[in-house]
């Protein structure tokens, strides 16, 4: 999970990364107008991708088995620098995105045992990359792998509901994932779901902790976390709930709350941090709320952002963990990069300078007797979705809307996605999906990666990594 993995590493990234002696860290007196200034932040930033460009292997990578710096990818889009222009030795060959890319295509990624965040890591890391998170390879769509994991008994939630984190990342990483040109390529109605679970999950102190609260009054009572309020905001705002919901306002009261009035940090579950910082500010940047606006701006002139920049090293361009901290951290130099840079948790991958280097790659082919997975959702308008990941193999380039369904009524994860088709075979309308017959002029419309519905027929062609919404609408 992210909360405890995530925990772990921050601290062993701390010690492994050595810094030279001597090294000055930026500034930490309050620059004149009480907040930084926008050239303090440019400069940050930039040394910031400097020190993440040395993280990378002589092969390129970033990412490894487990949880690694892949994150740098989020960092960098936000930060405006292209993955495809990372690259080590001045060979283009070797760049970010191609050495990342080849990794989540292979069949042992991310591990013998994983969970729904490596998915959704993999997802919003793939997109800030350029690399389409449904269509990396043949055998790689990262949008199917995650609505593998949608809980038909619990609806709305990814993975099991007492790792709440798990929905919050499948919220941020199916809101953030938008089509090469832009558009939302997920139903609203799912993102709308799993928006009930965040705000069912929200504490009566406005914040939301990595652990299932829903139901339970004990833990709704609980002290929130600062880094996961950060993320459950970013997951709302990324799904279209506007800054003014009271839920919204709720969870930047909380993180107001929270500030160290001497410092701008957020006090968090571990002290104050840098990740801890990186999330809280990373979430208002999603919600379009300004992290040195007069919320956020403390009597004593100090900012979240302040705060960041004052544990960044220079010469180096990393940042530590904690303020004690001698040595920089790899992972909280990914946080608090992102945060500075005014991004999210993802964000949508600059355009490369490299020559020839296109925005965004993507394997838009079946190949004849390769299995690939497909996202579905499938929606009577009852209230009640029916999400799961289907394998289809497919006999050529393209496959139809009819194969698919047959393939989820006998195959999807979860089971019971589709459960009967009318008619059962051949190419025509579908009037009956899962025993709702069409009526008058409600009936069952289907639609691609957002795109607007069409009725739905069995001979409607699929292509690789394509996202589909069967619903019943007049």
């Amino acid at each position: 999970m992210f909360r405890h993995a995530r925990t772990a590493r921050r601290r062993l990234v701390a010690l492994a990364v050595p810094l030279s002696a001597g090294a000055l860290l930026f500034s930490t007196a309050a620059p004149a107008g009480a907040t930084s200034t926008a050239a303090q932040i440019t400069a940050s930033k930039n040394a910031g991708v400097g020190y993440l460009k040395t993280l990378q292997a002589a092969d390129g990578s970033y990412a490894g088995s487990g949880l690694s710096n892949e994150w740098a990818f989020s960092a960098f889009a936000a930060a405006g620098t292209a993955a495809v222009d990372v690259y080590p030795g001045g060979d283009p060959a070797k760049n970010a995105r191609t050495a990342y890319r080849n990794l989540l295509a292979t069949a042992a990624w991310p591990s013998t045992a994983p969970v729904v965040t490596d998915y959704e890591r993999g997802a919003l890391n793939a997109y800030a990359a350029g690399i389409d998170p449904a269509r990396v390879g043949t055998g790689r769509n990262l949008l199917a792998d995650i609505a593998s994991y949608w809980q038909t008994a619990s609806p709305g939630y990814f993975g099991p509901p007492a790792n709440f984190n798990g929905t919050v990342f499948a919220l941020l990483a199916l809101a953030g994932s938008r089509t090469q040109a832009g558009a939302q390529r997920v139903p609203q109605a799912l993102l709308d779901a799993s928006v009930s679970v965040v705000r069912a999950n929200e504490h009566t102190d406005g914040g939301w902790n990595y652990s299932q609260a829903a139901g339970n009054p004990g833990q709704l009572a609980a002290t929130s976390d600062i880094d996961m309020t950060g993320a459950a905001l970013a997951s709302l705002c990324s799904a279209g709930v506007p800054a003014t919901d009271p839920a919204v306002v709720a969870g930047k009261n909380f993180l107001k709350g929270k500030l160290v009035n001497t410092t701008g940090a957020f006090n968090a579950m571990f002290g104050a941090n840098t990740d801890s910082n990186g999330w809280a500010v990373s979430g208002l940047n999603a919600c379009g709320i300004n992290p040195q606006g007069t919320d956020f701006t403390t009597t004593a002139h100090k900012t979240p952002v302040d705060f960041l920049i004052a544990q960044q090293f220079s010469p180096g361009g990393g940042f530590r963990y904690l303020p004690t901290d001698t040595s920089p951290s790899a992972y909280s130099s990914i946080d608090a990069i992102r945060a500075v840079a005014g991004g999210g948790f993802t964000a949508a991958p600059p355009t490369p300078v490299t020559a020839g280097a296109p925005t965004w790659v993507a394997t838009t082919d079946f190949s004849s007797g390769a299995t690939s997975k497909l996202a579905l959702v499938v929606d009577n308008g009852s209230g009640t979705l029916k999400v799961c990941s289907v394998p289809v193999t497919a006999t050529g380039t393209t496959t139809t809307l009819g194969t698919v369904l047959d393939a989820a009524a006998t195959s999807a994860t979860p089971s019971g996605c589709v459960t009967s088709v009318t008619p059962p075979s051949g190419t025509g309308t579908v009037t009956a999906l899962n025993g709702t017959a069409d009526s008058g002029s409600t009936t069952w419309k289907s639609s691609t990666d957002g795109g607007p519905p069409t009725t739905a027929s069995r001979a409607t062609t699929v292509h690789l990594g394509d996202t589909l919404y069967l619903h019943y609408t007049s």
